[in-house]
């Protein structure tokens, strides 16, 4: 069993935003695997599926984006899983919108969400699979607004919804990648196309 957590905030006013591109991926994986994200356990709204031939359990974390630790921690204690067995999807600011990344260890890089994860679990090491949502807008005079916090919270436009889209799909992707060939064969493969090497 594997325990996929997508990051997000709840409530339908945070739905479409930069910082809830987790919950959507977590959502796509439901739409593919015809399962509704809908039980509610370790304070998440979850379901039990297979993906790639693996038995996987769905989660979105109901207590809002800077608790999400708590969440994931009460999931994998009730499921008897380790660290191992977690793949997590986030936003990522440092990445270009329509483009994805994956990890298997790293630093929060100001990510509150990871931040709490990684806090409450005591290590960083475990997988995430980094969703682009591209830097926040510059504003008059060229001053990004700190940690983008309004852009992260602001629905998104349809254009970039279009773009989002498409990296949705690839997050998917990813995540059957490291169910079936392991994280280094899978950033082998989708991070080749995320950021060339120089």
């Amino acid at each position: 069993m594997k325990l996929i957590v997508g990051l997000g905030n709840p409530g339908p006013e945070y739905a479409y935003t930069p910082h809830n591109a987790g919950f959507l991926a977590i959502d796509r994986i439901a739409v593919i695997c015809d399962v509704q994200v809908a039980n509610r356990r370790g304070r998440a709204l979850t379901a039990r599926t297979k993906l790639a031939g693996h038995d996987v359990l769905l989660a979105k974390p109901e207590t809002f984006m800077n608790l999400s630790g708590l969440s994931v921690a009460a999931l994998l204690h009730e499921l008897e899983l380790g660290v191992e067995d977690l793949i997590v999807l986030y936003d990522e600011l440092a990445i270009p919108l329509g483009t994805i990344r994956i990890r298997e260890r790293g630093s929060a890089a100001g990510h509150n969400g990871v931040k709490s994860i990684s806090g409450v679990l005591g290590t960083e090491e475990w997988t995430r699979i980094r969703i682009g949502i591209g830097k926040a807008p510059t504003e008059t005079g060229g001053i990004v607004k700190s940690g983008g916090k309004d852009f992260l919270l602001a629905p998104m436009r349809k254009q970039a919804l279009k773009e989002l889209d498409e990296s949705l799909d690839q997050a998917v992707r990813a995540v059957e990648a490291v169910l079936t060939k392991g994280v280094g064969a899978a950033m082998n493969e989708f991070n080749r196309k995320v950021e060339p090497s120089s």
